[in-house]
């Protein structure tokens, strides 16, 4: 069995890796005492005992030692050689011809086998390689030349253009006409008020914007609201002068009137007097029993 280094799981013998968390086992290896199979890493043979750490400190002295000798023996003999001779002994062509070069005997031998053409005029050759011969004229020649003139004549017009471009570029813009443009009125995004949405009928009324103060109640001879409840399911526990809304800016804010039954934000009741931030998505009841409820909607665009 081996035994896995990380959580001692006991593994079959040729298992790479453990079983239980997969790490990577050591190998295995033999007792040089017993030849028991032990792992790598071990440091004594749990079948004899014997110190695995001394034994391959000892394996290690043994395989320098001849290396230590041979090196010495090695170096006395270039001490005797060098003392010998002082000077060192010619290099020979065919000590330092590689395998891969062919040996001066087999090149003459292939030279000889080559038929040479002596019918063949090799003076041409040599006054074409003759650095002292003048270049030839002829129709490449001719044709270099048309093909120079014709670069020098580009480069000297496209300076010109250049300095007609310059000169366009430096025309003030206010020499330039331009069309007037048509004048556009400018776009504006109206604001949409906030919304008391009816939770029963689903009915929203939208929030007068240019007010300041929304009241909230049920019409009479004497008062008229801004927001009519009496249209709605179960009005009548809705108080005359029942809440104002409060604007500013972008705040609304509501205050209870002292009605007969009570508002109510989230299911808590608004105390008379005292002023409450809405946010967007308050239920707000007017009245008790959750008969009469809206869900404040802010001002978007």
């Amino acid at each position: 069995m081996i035994t896995c280094p990380n959580c001692n799981h006991q593994n079959p013998e040729g298992a790479l890796q453990c079983e239980a968390c997969y790490t990577p086992l050591p190998a295995l290896t033999t007792c040089p005492q017993c030849q028991a199979p032990i792992q790598s890493d071990a440091s004594f043979c749990g079948q004899c005992g014997n110190d695995l750490r001394s034994s391959a400190a000892e394996q290690t002295q043994g395989l320098s030692a001849p290396d230590t000798e041979a090196n010495a023996s090695g170096v006395s003999n270039l001490k005797t050689n060098g003392s010998a001779t002082n000077s060192p002994e010619p290099v020979t062509a065919a000590a330092n011809s590689s395998p891969d070069q062919p040996s001066s005997e087999s090149f003459s031998e292939f030279s000889q086998s080559i038929d040479f053409d002596e019918s063949v005029d090799f003076g041409d050759f040599e006054s074409s390689t003759d650095p002292t011969v003048g270049p030839t004229t002829g129709p490449a020649t001719e044709s270099a030349t048309e093909q120079t003139v014709g670069s020098v004549a580009e480069l000297t017009t496209e300076p010109a253009t250049e300095s007609a471009t310059e000169s366009a570029s430096k025309v003030p813009l206010s020499a330039i006409p331009t069309a007037p443009m048509p004048s556009m009125p400018a776009t504006r995004i109206q604001p949409v008020g906030a919304a008391l949405k009816h939770v029963q009928t689903e009915t929203s009324i939208a929030v007068p914007s240019q007010l300041s103060v929304v009241r909230i109640g049920k019409p009479n001879e004497h008062t008229q609201p801004n927001i009519d409840i009496s249209g709605f399911p179960n009005s009548e526990i809705v108080s005359r002068v029942h809440a104002n809304l409060l604007v500013e800016g972008d705040v609304y804010y509501l205050e209870d009137m002292g009605s007969s039954n009570g508002t109510y934000i989230n299911g808590l009741p608004l105390p008379p007097g005292n002023r409450y931030r809405l946010n967007a998505g308050d239920r707000i009841a007017f009245g008790k029993g959750d008969k009469v409820s809206f869900i404040f909607e802010a001002a978007g665009y």
